[in-house]
């Protein structure tokens, strides 16, 4: 029987809903169920999760519902432990570049939720930091390993585009305001003092699905919006949602793609998915979601004529789009990333999702951030 290689892992956050839900339950747990991460020579790699936090009550609980026995609210402690080799960070974005420093320091590998920082400064110092110390890191980019973004990237590589030309991207949903229907979304989400804003929450997400896709994002347009003033938090108390829920934005890549991208909590969702990408190129077009991609060749494009006179007669545009075949098997993608880190730490393969790339999302947030208060046209460069 191959052996089996167990790896200790922080995780610090883990209370909160996505280190919970995503992380722990549909990554490191389910791997556990399916018997570890298989290595290239042979053998697994087998997560030992340690949980840690700042309740312990909440944490005795989670650790009892799921059968482990490690937690702690000493992360110290948690990283002084010789069997631990990796720290996973997702906490809220203020407490999280000071526990990094104390990871990095103790010489554990680091993997962690985005953004990296609450700077571009601070972000750069930490992959600076990462690298001095030799560790593996790597920071979770989920959207890139979903089907729909997977289908995507198969019909850039396989040429279906031609050149492309530009991306089109909706991103949202209702948040509810709290006060006749609970709130799908923390309320440190939308005050500035506890680090929140849609910008910097999601810019990140859109910087590495842009690189990764298309090309290195070199210029950046923004308009922000407070739509909803007023919200009520998981205490029942009304307060000032002062930090951006909306952005609006134009993003200049590499290459002349000209990709815009609108991001909002307060919209209502007429669209097949949460999230949806259209690319447009000289030989076809896509429509890309979570789970789905719709696919329109240039051979097969209709020709609409302009006339507001004449109501529009059989088939509807949007029938005229084929679904692209799933031809894979799509796991988690959260979990899919962890697979990738697991076998970046024991077994050396490349991942390049490291805190350089985080870096760059943290500074693209940033320049989303000064282009709308400005209101100009910000350049990044090269970095």
């Amino acid at each position: 029987m191959a052996a089996r290689r167990s790896i200790g892992i922080v995780l610090n956050g883990v209370t909160g809903r996505m280190g919970y839900r995503q992380h722990l339950v549909r990554s490191l747990l389910a791997i556990r169920e399916q018997g570890g991460v298989a290595l290239p020579g042979g053998g697994h790699i087998w997560p030992e999760p340690i949980l840690v936090g700042r309740d312990p009550d909440k944490l005795a609980a989670l650790a009892a519902r799921h059968g482990l026995t490690e937690w702690t609210t000493d992360l110290d402690a948690a990283l002084a432990r010789p069997d631990v080799e990796i720290y996973f960070d997702a906490q809220v974005t203020q407490q999280r570049e000071k526990a990094i420093r104390q990871a990095i320091a103790a010489g554990k590998h680091v993997y962690t939720e985005k953004p990296l920082a609450e700077s571009s400064v601070a972000a750069e110092e930490l992959a600076e930091l990462a690298a001095a110390a030799g560790i593996r890191n790597g920071v979770v980019q989920d959207k890139l390993f979903l089907p729909g973004l997977r289908k995507l990237k198969r019909l850039i590589d396989g040429g279906f585009f031609g050149r492309i030309l530009s991306v089109r991207g909706e991103f949202g949903y209702w948040v509810f305001e709290g006060d006749w229907q609970a709130a799908q979304r923390p309320s440190w989400n939308y005050r500035l003092a506890d680090g929140g804003g849609i910008v910097m929450d999601m810019f990140p997400h859109w910087n590495y699905v842009l690189e990764e896709l298309f090309g290195a994002v070199r210029g950046v347009q923004a308009t922000i919006a407070t739509h909803i003033e007023k919200r009520v938090d998981e205490r029942g108390e009304e307060y000032t949602a002062d930090a951006d829920d909306a952005a609006y934005a134009i993003f200049e890549l590499e290459g002349g793609i000209v990709a815009q991208i609108n991001s909002s909590w307060a919209v209502r969702v007429n669209r097949d998915e949460l999230v949806e990408f259209q690319v447009d190129g000289t030989h076809g077009s896509a429509v890309a979601g979570l789970r789905g991609c719709k696919i329109q060749h240039r051979a097969s494009t209709p020709k609409p004529v302009w006339n507001p006179d004449l109501p529009l007669t059989g088939r509807s545009f949007r029938d005229e789009w084929s679904e692209v075949p799933d031809n894979d098997e799509f796991d988690n993608g959260f979990k899919v990333q962890w697979e990738a880190f697991l076998r970046h730490v024991v077994a050396g393969e490349t991942f390049h999702w490291d805190f350089a790339s985080g870096a760059r999302g943290v500074r693209l947030a940033e320049a989303g951030l000064r282009s709308a208060r400005e209101g100009r046209r910000i350049e990044l460069g090269k970095s």
